[in-house]
């Protein structure tokens, strides 16, 4: 069976189509052709050529002559040594300032903290973060498996060891997903892997990096170690867990505090504290859970009752602390009030209270308690979602980004602004 032609209206559709698409090929070939004179006609005067061998490949070069300083480079690579903006005299990193580098200082100064902001500010001065959902939750569980840790280091002193198991157990499958969250956030694996490359104590992400590493060997050997019934060797490397969790569950916090968005830069003194508040609550409920769930110890249990105590005051202290920062940062704090950060923030906050008011209202031996405990997860959860989604408004927020950069000498590092004041007396006597 062959198919018949096409004809009437449909055929003549089919006509005007393939006319259309034949001018509009033709269009583009007399375009490419016009492109092609006008480039024959007017010559590129530059010679793109490369000096020696072909292009894309690499050439062999010597120096013109030997020990010959090229100009804007050091002799010797010195990035970790130190950088020249924690003081004067104590680093080879940076080349050695020409003119009155004290009056340039005063002048900038009096830029930025007398001269008025102008009326338009044409922003974005920032780039806003491009992390995902996968940085949040690499927060979230890394806190988790630090505050398990707290709470196995806790029961190993209490003489409970069973409990101590257990939270190693949590601590181990809550670290289980940081890894692959982290990687998958930073693109490739490989990327990980350069980062133990170096060591860097004054990089939040390589210390970060090292601290995984270090605490991941280390509770495994700490299970494994419960596996096999080596009770000392579990404990000790238990200890040493938590005092590796310390960092974990605080670093995220410095990270953030180390950028320069505003909102996470003004809450420095705030953030390391924080996240380790939530951490310990997060790891206390989780623990808790858990532990019910095992029905290895009864309603009434010390460990239980404890751990409740502990989950309750660490969260009611982050709650504390989470509002007297938004109240230190004054406009500041718009990218913690305001679009998906603002609900986000109001959703953890209200999760904390309820969970809170569940637990003064009834005893943490029934089901309340154990509601509360999962409502301060989710609290905790939210918390860090809230804490990413308002760096980014606040980094495309110019208002905040002058405000923070005009508002004194917070931002700065101890050592410049002892400096900085030493200068303003020195220029001013008076003051």
């Amino acid at each position: 069976m062959t198919r018949s032609e096409p004809t009437g209206a449909g055929a003549g559709a089919g006509h005007r189509r393939a006319d259309q698409s034949a001018a509009k090929a033709g269009e583009r070939r007399s375009r490419a052709a016009e492109a092609r004179r006008h480039d024959e006609a007017v010559p590129d005067a530059r010679d793109a050529r490369p000096a020696t061998g072909k292009p894309a490949s690499p050439a062999a070069w010597r120096r013109a002559a030997r020990g010959a300083r090229v100009a804007l480079h050091q002799r010797g690579w010195a990035d970790a040594r130190w950088s020249f903006l924690y003081g004067r005299g104590d680093t080879r990193y940076a080349a050695p300032v020409e003119g009155d580098a004290d009056g340039v200082a005063a002048a900038a100064r009096r830029m930025r903290l007398e001269t008025p902001p102008p009326a338009e500010l044409r922003g974005p001065f920032l780039q806003p973060p491009v992390w995902t959902w996968e940085v949040p939750l690499y927060f979230w569980f890394g806190g988790l498996a630090a505050g398990s840790s707290f709470v196995a280091a806790g029961c190993d002193l209490a003489g409970d060891r069973r409990s101590a198991r257990l939270a190693r157990a949590v601590a181990l499958a809550a670290l289980a997903p940081s890894p692959p969250l982290l990687v998958a956030d930073l693109g490739r694996p490989l990327r990980f892997f350069n980062m133990l490359r170096v060591f860097k104590p004054r990089s939040p992400m390589s210390m970060g990096s090292w601290c995984l590493s270090a605490f991941g060997g280390l509770l495994a050997g700490a299970v494994s170690a419960d596996l096999l019934g080596r009770r000392r060797a579990a404990t000790a490397l238990g200890a040493a867990t938590a005092v590796a969790g310390t960092y974990l569950g605080s670093y995220t916090g410095v990270l953030l505090a180390g950028t320069a968005v505003p909102v996470w830069a003004r809450s420095r003194a705030f953030l390391p504290p924080l996240f380790i508040c939530t951490a310990t609550a997060n790891g206390a409920a989780m623990c808790r859970l858990a532990l019910t769930a095992s029905g290895g110890t009864p309603e009434g249990h010390p460990t239980r009752a404890a751990l409740a105590t502990v989950e309750t005051l660490a969260i009611a202290t982050e709650l504390a602390a989470s509002t007297l920062n938004e109240r230190r940062l004054g406009s500041l704090a718009r990218a913690l009030e305001d679009g998906r950060a603002g609900r986000l923030m109001r959703a953890a906050k209200w999760a904390v209270r309820a969970g809170l008011a569940l637990r003064a209202a009834r005893s943490a031996r029934s089901a309340a308690g154990h509601l509360s405990s999962a409502l301060f997860l989710l609290g905790g959860l939210a918390f860090r979602f809230g804490w990413l989604a308002a760096g980014r408004a606040s980094a495309e927020d110019a208002d905040a980004v002058v405000t923070a950069s005009r508002s004194g000498q917070r931002l700065l590092e101890p050592v410049v602004r002892e400096r900085l004041v030493v200068e303003r007396r020195h220029l001013d006597p008076a003051g």
